[in-house]
């Protein structure tokens, strides 16, 4: 299994929060799953995030804090409380975001992580972070190491399944209210075991009606163990009965 490092939260300067803000990123804020060039979301690596950032404290609809630190921070646990246009949940005319609230579960970053991920984002767009540091008091920023020769801890259970791959963030899976595609909570009644597994593992065989074609990541085969795959399915084939 990977080894898991605690950083003790007051051994982390600026450095060390940007770089483990960048790891959150790819990792357990599941930022890239939805910010990335297939334009469910804005793609915050290949923006100019400083005129970005800018932007979005300049316009009117958003009436958070002056410093990028708060919008950061406001789109992290309000992201409804301001939706860039375009961006917004379907039929909502931009006032819901689609985007998790990433400090509730299933994602449920602390606040050393969220100032973190802040401080990642602010110094992509050439600013120096405007976040705290932490004290050693705060709660320890838990850091998934994995050996190379290692994989991610097998899931055993269809709860701990579904948590790992993330499926609520972008599923509506009970009561996650997620968009990005479709409602799973009454599955069963719609598709088969068959039809569940093949749009897993294939998700672009068959659109689903109101989405697009490669929202979802198309290499869950390559990530999934075959035990993991039935899990899954077994889990979402449950719901509701």
């Amino acid at each position: 299994p990977p080894k898991e490092e605690v950083i003790e939260a007051g051994s982390l300067d600026m450095a060390g929060m940007i770089a483990y803000g960048e790891r959150l990123f790819s990792g357990k804020g599941t930022c890239t799953l939805c910010h990335n060039d297939l334009g469910r979301a804005p793609d915050l690596l290949n923006l100019d995030l400083a005129a970005t950032f800018k932007a979005r404290l300049g316009d009117p609809a958003y009436d958070g804090g002056p410093e990028v630190g708060d919008y950061l921070h406001q789109s992290f646990v309000d992201p409804s409380a301001y939706v860039v246009a375009g961006f917004g949940k379907k039929g909502s005319n931009d006032t819901v975001s689609p985007m998790p609230v990433v400090s509730a579960p299933p994602i449920e970053m602390n606040d050393v992580q969220l100032n973190a991920l802040s401080a990642f984002l602010q110094d992509r767009a050439g600013l120096e972070p405007n976040v705290p540091l932490p004290s050693a008091a705060d709660a320890p920023a838990e850091d998934p190491v994995v050996a190379e020769d290692a994989g991610e801890p097998l899931a055993t259970t269809g709860t701990d399944a579904v948590e790992k791959f993330y499926c609520s963030s972008c599923h509506d899976l009970n009561g996650s209210e997620a968009d990005v595609g479709p409602n799973l909570n009454d599955l069963a009644t719609r598709m088969t075991r068959g039809e569940v597994m093949v749009a897993i593992l294939d998700p672009n065989a068959v659109i689903a009606d109101g989405y697009e074609a490669d929202y979802m990541p198309g290499d869950f085969g390559d990530q999934m163990q075959a035990s993991e795959l039935l899990l899954i399915v077994d889990y979402l084939m449950d719901l509701g009965t």
